[in-house]
């Protein structure tokens, strides 16, 4: 449950916690599975366009992300605990805005993502893993860049980092996208406060590229892709089961 979760809101339900304030799409933050027991949890970022209402929608919407994760990590792995923290605790802004375009909702999100690890390290031992899409890689660099506690950091459909290498951020870094993802066409540059700079994909970046397969830009969770079961495995701790 996320009662214990050092986060500015109302717990509305167990696994529930509403943030507030925020813009009128809201703030969400739900557990799936037992934190505390967890021997591996993840935390999945969700990137523009996501509300309190749109959550559950499917998978690709966090709730539903988490509980394709769950679930292929339960067929992947069925002995080993996994939790998972959808979490939609900044923001979020509409794809079409200067907001997904600049840093400002990342920036400030990057500090309750912060917050948050904080929270999860008070009430687990477990490693934590940070899954990042879109604009929320955006967020999770942004966050994990002076040195977050967690073990991995995934991003995926990717509009670019403000960091210049991997090296910049957690240990182990991966760096997916879609073949029909349209956003290899976003040019990976900053200007100014427009854009977000390096793409986690080129070789000189230094992430571990994972395969994805086909999918488009929020396909990432869909059951029986290649992108899922390779995130699945990176949350659950296994690197060397990671296809690229």
């Amino acid at each position: 449950m996320l009662r214990w979760l050092a986060l500015a809101g109302v717990l509305t339900a167990a696994g529930t916690f509403l943030m507030w304030p925020g813009q009128p799409g809201g703030r969400l933050v739900r557990t799936y599975g037992d934190v505390v027991t967890a021997d591996r949890v993840a935390v999945i970022v969700p990137g523009a366009d996501t509300t309190v209402a749109t959550f559950d929608d499917s998978t690709r919407r966090p709730g539903g992300a988490a509980r394709a994760l769950l679930a292929e990590a339960a067929r992947l792995a069925p002995g080993k605990r996994l939790a998972v923290v959808a979490w939609l605790g900044y923001d979020s802004p509409p794809t079409l805005s200067l907001g997904a375009i600049t840093d400002d909702a990342a920036v400030e999100g990057a500090a309750e993502l912060r917050r948050t690890v904080a929270g999860l390290h008070t009430r687990t031992d477990a490693p934590i893993v940070l899954l990042c899409h879109s604009y929320g890689s955006v967020l999770c660099a942004e966050g994990a860049a002076p040195g977050l506690p967690v073990t991995d950091l995934a991003v995926f459909g990717s509009p670019g980092l403000d960091v210049p290498s991997a090296a910049a951020l957690p240990p182990r870094v991966w760096a997916g996208l879609g073949d029909d993802d349209w956003i290899r066409f976003v040019p990976k540059t900053k200007i100014g406060p427009l854009g977000f700079g390096t793409d986690p994909m080129s070789p000189g970046f230094g992430a571990r590229v994972f395969d994805v397969g086909p999918g488009g830009h929020s396909d990432y969770f869909s059951p029986g892709t290649a992108s899922l079961r390779n995130l699945a495995m990176i949350a659950l701790g296994h690197p060397e089961r990671v296809t690229s």
